[in-house]
């Protein structure tokens, strides 16, 4: 792993190409165990929507979403405990902040080509002090970051595969989400596609 020059965008941390491509792939195969054990699933919003991300979690808490609302809970939603997060997720973690405290939570969310996600914040943690970690994996993403406030303008920026970035400090509650996929772009999955890999200190 190789920390790169650092763009900020809104306040928000871009490292490009950390993750060299056989780290990629080391990635990728460690993720695919995480999800035989908790199986991907499709959350459902407060209006009853699908998300058109699926989705599962490692870690001591992971994050779903149903008519009960958006939270952590300590099991899948089919029962079983998630499994742990990967070494090699977490040692992005310590080098991108330098903090020896471990997440708790590491979301895999798996973005096919007609994928996408709304802006929002990520404000369901008890202590806002932690950054968010996210990583990507497979095709590129149109990330789109706006502000702390809602509405306003947004800037936007391609996320490869390799590619981290970090929403921490007065860039923690920003607003953020992926507009679209770029089909193709990487042949790192199988199958094609995005992983986006979300570290956070939930509770």
């Amino acid at each position: 792993m190789k920390l790169r020059p650092t763009l900020t965008l809104r306040g928000v941390e871009i490292h490009k190409g950390i993750l060299d491509a056989p780290e990629q792939a080391a990635m990728r195969d460690a993720l695919s165990d995480v999800v035989r054990a908790a199986p991907l699933f499709r959350p459902e919003m407060r209006r009853g929507q699908k998300m058109s991300v699926r989705m599962t979690s490692a870690g001591r808490l992971g994050w779903v979403s149903d008519r009960r609302g958006y939270r952590y809970e300590p099991r899948h939603p089919a029962g079983m405990d998630w499994p742990p997060i990967p070494d090699c997720v977490l040692a992005v973690w310590r080098a991108v902040t330098g903090s020896e405290r471990a997440p708790d939570s590491c979301l895999v969310n798996y973005y096919d080509a007609d994928a996408r996600m709304g802006l929002h914040q990520d404000r369901d943690e008890a202590d806002f002090s932690w950054p968010v970690v996210s990583i990507s994996l497979g095709d590129d993403a149109l990330f789109r970051i706006g502000s702390v406030e809602k509405g306003g303008k947004t800037e936007s920026i391609w996320l490869s595969s390799g590619d981290v970035a970090v929403l921490g400090g007065p860039a923690r509650l920003v607003h953020h989400g992926i507009d679209r996929i770029r089909a193709g772009s990487s042949s790192l999955l199988a199958r094609g596609g995005r992983i986006n890999v979300t570290l956070r200190v939930a509770g």
